[in-house]
């Protein structure tokens, strides 16, 4: 089973990818990152999405039927799978991680709209999730 190192090495053979982080939701850091980042600097990146995926993850409209507000415990499932921002050149790709011990991280993938398949980099990056080791 692959490591943090391994699975952000594998989304860099993506088409198209351009950079990748696991970002923890909670405290905003970049538990690792490979490729260029987003603004030029990975730790701003982490913070800032890491906004975005603790909104959405703790959203009460987003979540599944039952889990609304409810807090992730661990080893249970996020509410919600995966987050995709566009921009005018590029595709943001959050795929939050379960794990048996802390449901608090998610894979940022960063991919250039023109040369990236989304489709593909989200079934990959849903693939990279269910196999990525922590720890």
């Amino acid at each position: 089973m692959p490591g943090i190192d391994e699975s952000l090495l594998e989304a860099m053979r993506l088409p198209g990818a351009r950079g990748a982080s696991l970002v923890d939701w909670i405290s905003g850091l970049a538990l690792g990152a490979v490729g260029d980042a987003p603004g030029g600097d990975w730790e701003a990146t982490a913070a800032e999405t890491a906004e975005l995926g603790r909104h959405v993850a703790e959203s009460g409209s987003l979540a599944a039927a039952g889990t609304a507000g409810a807090a992730v415990e661990p080893g249970e499932e996020p509410p919600v799978e995966d987050l995709i921002a566009t921009t005018g050149d590029a595709y943001h790709l959050l795929r939050f991680v379960s794990t048996p011990f802390d449901s608090t991280v998610f894979l940022h993938l960063w991919l250039d709209r023109n040369d990236g398949n989304l489709a593909l980099a989200r079934i990959r990056l849903a693939e990279m999730a269910d196999r990525l080791v922590l720890g």
